[in-house]
């Protein structure tokens, strides 16, 4: 009987490599039963965190784009321009105009067209320009101080300032912050805007470039659909059409994080269950869970001390120094032989009879559950992370070092070597997911049963795969990298890694299909439909080249209903029941 890898990767390889074009390519990745309903999900964004050397995968940006410097800037002329050219004002104005409403030019023009004047007033705008004073000397409005005219100057309002004060002003307001960029005229009385004409005639150089600086970030961090990039060191922007789907979206520094809440990106799980999963694991909330389930008050100063040897005779710290047990935290004065000696307390025995300890011990259990629990979930949640970032690092080593060398050892050009670099491109992706399910898992109600026992069906399935994927990729490469020339059995390797590269994929389509719909294939007895547990457990058919479907992975057929072990696959669920079984004991449905 053949293999279970064989088993699973006899479809996904029925012509050869024709299924890196159905993921990789832009292909449909879909189901026969539900084409157009389920979204597909991208799961190779390469996502590299801090590393820049990653080569990035080209994705489809059909819902955002990426904004350098030089772009933002040119978005910003283009604002100013049309602002300008609608409305007939200066450029400086229409600046102004759409700094103040957040550069969104529907936004200045319904305000301009409803009430011209009242905006005016908002902004600072004046109709009518003031000429300075006529005159060959004015006084400074600040310092008070006589200057020749050549040596004043004044914004619209005509209001007489000297270049140092001026500069002065300017340099305050600037190194204050990005609220220079709705400096007023320094008159008390005056609210006339301080335009960028007046910045680049009278501020230093640096105090021009610190401005320059804060009005190309206005242009993101006040226009609610453009957003930086959160990795460290990256200065690029994401414009991103707000409703248009997804919010994954990957920069150009091959940072990969989720547009609405800005964090690494982590599909299927909602932006509610990221936040809330972060603070717990950065809050103080589980100290104090471990430090109510591993430690006890002293009865006397009230300090937590934990039991670190067998004796029951706990002596507390100075100045303290109170001794009592352990057990019944009474005096241990009162204890001896009558009480059961050191290591056993006979009067906390019958005291736990009566009911006196029934409430701390209680919030104590129920502590160490909840500490537990969530160790549980933290600890593979952690453990994933760093199997990805480890991925990630196996990725830059294999592109830029162990690529050139397997090519030469297997007489192959590096073009027919991709399968690779697409199985860790997936096992990177994989890790992410997998490890931002046990963030879902954590918050899945506990008395969901049927819910969960499917979740944990799901995930698990995904895992495996992705582990067999991970396993060839690192330790059965590494063989064909250790050898010393050509070997016979490595078209026999591609074909096993591409094949498990294609089934892992599938796998974890079905799992985040699923989260993304709340579970919600799983009805309220516990059972989920024939169309949904086929459309989610890999019903559906994979299309390779010219559309042309290559099989089903439904394990239906008699030579794959019942394995070695005497156990028979459900046909809608694929769960292993025992032979004697009539009906599946996921899915319910009769054999």
């Amino acid at each position: 009987m053949a293999s279970e890898d064989e088993l699973m990767m006899q479809d996904a390889t029925d012509d050869g490599e024709s299924f890196d074009d159905d993921f990789y390519s832009g292909g449909d990745v879909h189901d026969d039963s539900d084409d157009d309903d389920v979204m597909d999900y991208d799961f190779i964004d390469n996502d590299s965190d801090d590393s820049d050397t990653v080569i990035a995968h080209h994705r489809s940006q059909s819902n955002y784009s990426i904004l350098n410097e030089a772009d933002i800037h040119k978005c910003q002329e283009e604002s100013i321009t049309k602002i300008s050219t609608v409305l007939s004002i200066p450029r400086v104005a229409a600046g102004i105009l759409l700094r103040h409403y957040n550069w969104s030019v529907s936004k200045v023009n319904d305000e301009w067209f409803a009430d011209e004047g009242k905006v005016r007033r908002i902004v600072g705008l004046l109709e009518n320009h003031v000429p300075v004073p006529d005159g060959e000397e004015l006084t400074c409005g600040i310092c008070f101080d006589v200057y020749p005219r050549k040596e004043i100057s004044a914004a619209a309002c005509g209001h007489p300032f000297c270049f140092t004060c001026w500069q002065g002003y300017i340099s305050t307001a600037i190194t204050d912050g990005p609220g220079c960029l709705m400096l007023r005229c320094p008159d008390p009385s005056c609210s006339a805007a301080i335009g960028l004409d007046m910045i680049k005639k009278l501020a230093n150089d640096d105090d021009k470039k610190k401005y320059n600086r804060y009005f190309i970030r206005s242009f993101v961090e006040d226009n609610r659909k453009t957003k930086w990039c959160p990795a460290p060191g990256c200065d690029y922007a994401v414009d991103y059409i707000v409703g248009s789907g997804s919010y994954d979206v990957t920069c150009g520094c091959s940072y990969s994080f989720c547009w609405n809440c800005t964090e690494e990106t982590h599909r299927p799980v909602d932006c509610g269950t990221v936040s809330k999963w972060i603070l717990k694991n950065s809050a103080e909330s589980e100290n104090m869970n471990w430090i109510l389930a591993n430690s006890k008050p002293c009865p006397k100063c009230k300090r937590p001390i934990e039991k670190n040897q067998g004796c029951m005779h706990i002596t507390c710290t100075p100045p303290c120094k109170f001794e009592f047990c352990w057990l019944c935290l009474g005096p241990w004065t009162d204890h001896g032989e009558r009480t059961g000696g050191f290591y056993a307390c006979n009067r906390y025995e019958s005291a736990k009879q009566d009911g006196v300890f029934d409430e701390s011990e209680k919030r104590r259990e129920m502590a160490k559950n909840s500490l537990e629990r969530y160790t549980h979930y933290y600890e593979r949640w952690a453990t994933n992370q760093s199997s990805r970032q480890k991925a990630l690092s196996d990725l830059q080593q294999m592109q830029t070092v162990h690529l050139e060398k397997l090519s030469d050892k297997q007489c192959q050009p590096e073009s027919q070597l991709k399968f690779i670099i697409e199985a860790w491109l997936q096992i990177v992706e994989c890790r992410r997911v997998l490890k931002w399910t046990y963030a879902y898992g954590y918050y899945l109600p506990e008395h969901e049963h049927a819910k969960r026992q499917f979740f944990e069906y799901l995930q698990g399935e995904a895992e495996s795969g992705l582990e067999r994927l991970h396993q060839c990729a690192e330790k059965e490469l590494q063989g064909y990298l250790d050898a010393e020339g050509p070997s016979k059995e490595f078209n026999e390797f591609r074909t096993k890694l591409a094949g498990l590269t294609s089934v892992t994929r599938n796998y974890f389509e079905n799992l985040v299909r699923a989260l993304e719909n709340g579970l919600s294939d799983v009805d309220g007895h516990g059972a989920y439909s024939r169309a949904a547990s086929s459309k989610s457990l890999g019903g559906g058919s994979i299309k390779g080249k010219g559309g042309r479907g290559k099989g089903t992975t439904s394990r239906s057929s008699s030579s794959r209903n019942i394995d070695d072990s005497g156990h028979w696959s459900c046909e809608y669920c694929t769960y292993a029941n025992v032979r004697s079984a009539t009906a599946c004991q996921m899915c319910q449905q009769r054999r």
